[in-house]
């Protein structure tokens, strides 16, 4: 039987059931080439015990074969062997760690420019980021790119670990310098205080990392491990309107259910109970649910992240790709997008492109109508009305879609308010795309 718990959601008082992840912390690593993102993750699986001793034995003769006295536990992230023999990391590495408190789904993303579509991947689904810097060198520009990366994709919570404070004799005046630099900077991008936590790690000796370290009698804060465990992430806010995206419709057509008909799929946002008006989209016809079902059974209610069928009250026309959402808080119906997207392809982007959105459980057909900004990485400005856009840059567009899609503010619902752009010939993946994202804010945001 599948584990639940129950919470009460803030604006009913009722009690809602929710999967067993609620526990469940997921994030992401950033920062430049060569902060110790991957070595940061290493420690954290050796000193949390979340080592095969296989994979330790690995990690010790390669680092016996390079000359190294001791362990380089970034092994342990970067497992591509083009990886191990440049000592960096190309590939979105995903870990899955657990302590007593909480189980981590953690992402080690590549620090190069080159990789930044990796960067985006990994944070995209992140609660939490942990954004390095090497204490040497402070908050240099891919700092600032990375962490408005994050701002733009809406990680709520932002790390920033001031990683080599060895290198520095652990000098504490150096570290309450980076740290006063970057809360500047996440303050203009959007974060508020409680927000960002700032913390002296050294990940090469394990100071800070898991346990507190004498070596910094100036810190008085929490070590990355304790935070992790402590940080309070939701994974769903209760009070986000229903969303849920048909994948499936049920129809066993047996004796014992003659009739039914239920519409399966994954609740993306809010929460949904029996007795609830709600609206089936794009068609715009309302109903009521007339009953919550899971593989365990019947059950009152379920929040986000759970997978229900819902049966209706009416005999509507619902296939996968419609949207069942709260009816008295839709989202809008239209053929017209206004986005941000990363491109993630070779091949540039350029106005008049045909192209596939897959929203949600839907795939349509699209054209590209205009490239309307830029995001300059390198000056950290806007630039209008772009020719095209080049592998891994940030830009505004307006797609013009085949069909009307149910779509909110990426600001509003993350799992709504984002889409993916597909090459028709291949089905590879273009770009990420988030609804209603201006650029200017974020381009005047980092270059104050």
């Amino acid at each position: 039987m599948t584990e639940t718990t129950t919470r009460t959601a803030p604006d009913s008082g009722a009690e809602v059931v929710l999967p067993v992840h609620t526990d469940l912390l997921r994030l992401a690593t950033a920062g430049s080439v060569d902060d110790g993102k991957s070595t940061l993750v290493g420690r954290l699986l050796h000193d949390t015990k979340s080592v095969l001793a296989d994979q330790l034995d690995a990690v010790h003769r390669a680092s016996a074969d390079r000359g190294l006295q001791t362990p380089d536990l970034s092994l342990l992230v970067d497992g591509l062997r083009a990886e191990r023999e440049q000592g960096i990391t190309i590939d979105v590495a995903y870990r899955y760690f657990a302590t007593p408190k909480r189980t981590f789904v953690l992402a080690d993303t590549p620090g190069h420019v080159q990789y930044t579509r990796n960067t985006v991947t990994g944070a995209s689904t992140a609660q939490l980021a942990i954004l390095l810097v090497d204490a040497r060198k402070g908050v240099i520009e891919q700092t600032r790119r990375h962490a408005a990366v994050l701002a733009l994709l809406g990680v709520p919570q932002l790390v920033l670990a001031v990683n080599k404070i060895d290198m520095v004799d652990y000098g504490g005046a150096i570290y309450e310098r980076i740290a006063a630099e970057f809360a500047g900077h996440a303050r203009a991008l959007g974060y508020a205080d409680d927000d960002v936590v700032t913390i002296p790690v050294s990940a090469l000796h394990g100071d800070n990392v898991v346990e507190r370290s004498e070596r910094t009698p100036w810190y008085s804060g929490p070590a990355l491990l304790e935070h992790l465990e402590t940080v309070p992430v939701a994974p769903d806010p209760f009070d986000a309107p229903f969303r849920m995206p048909v994948q499936y419709v049920i129809r066993p057509r047996t004796a014992e259910l003659p009739d039914y008909r239920g519409y399966a799929g994954q609740v993306s946002a809010g929460v949904i109970a029996q007795g609830d008006e709600v609206v089936v989209l794009p068609a715009g016809i309302r109903t009521r649910v007339s009953q919550v079902d899971t593989p365990d059974g019947p059950v009152p209610r379920a929040a986000a992240g759970r997978s229900v069928t819902l049966l209706l009250e009416d005999d509507v026309d619902l296939s996968r790709g419609d949207l069942i959402a709260a009816a008295d808080s839709a989202p809008r119906v239209t053929d017209e997008l206004d986005a941000t997207v990363c491109w993630l392809a070779e091949k540039p982007l350029q106005p008049g492109a045909r192209v596939l959105v897959k929203h949600g459980t839907r795939t349509v057909q699209a054209m590209v109508t205009e490239l309307s900004a830029r995001f300059d990485e390198q000056e950290l400005a806007s630039v209008d009305t772009p020719d095209a856009l080049q592998l891994n840059e940030i830009g505004r567009v307006q797609l013009r879609t085949a069909e009307p899609l149910p779509v909110d503010e990426y600001a509003e619902s993350r799992r709504t308010g984002s889409f993916l752009v597909i090459d028709p010939a291949d089905g590879t993946t273009l770009a990420a795309g988030l609804i209603g994202l201006p650029l200017a804010p974020l381009a005047a945001a980092v270059a104050s």
